[in-house]
């Protein structure tokens, strides 16, 4: 049974940093892309960052630079830095696996599984 459990959003001021967590269980974590979406109130989710099983990163424009995507294979593990927050980045934020695919990817239907999210929320 795959599980993705996230944990380390909270409430920050803008300008402050976090790191989003992400324990995977259940899937052959270092074979398997990971991902994280957000979604804000009121809108659609939408692609933040991907990492290969091998560590390559993709990263949607918004967070480049500001975010860094980042797996412990041996702890089956995907982490997100969150630097120099801004409102704007005020969302659940959810964790997601592509199951068996090493490859990374910004489309959310290329992903399998879902964590339950985490909410990050930045006020000004």
């Amino acid at each position: 049974q795959v599980q993705l459990v996230e944990s380390g959003g909270g409430l920050v001021q803008a300008g402050a940093s976090l790191t989003l967590s992400c324990a995977a269980s259940g899937l052959p974590f270092s074979s398997s892309a990971m991902g994280w979406f957000r979604q804000a109130a009121g809108k659609e989710r939408e692609f933040v960052a991907s990492i290969s099983g091998s560590g390559y990163t993709t990263y949607a424009d918004s967070v480049r630079g500001r975010f860094t995507i980042s797996r412990d294979n041996g702890k089956n593990t995907v982490h997100l830095r969150v630097n120099s927050l801004k409102p704007e980045d005020t969302a659940v934020y959810y964790c997601a696996v592509r199951f068996g695919s090493p490859y990374y990817s910004q489309q959310e239907s290329a992903y399998n599984y879902w964590g339950q999210g985490t909410q990050v929320a930045v006020s000004s």
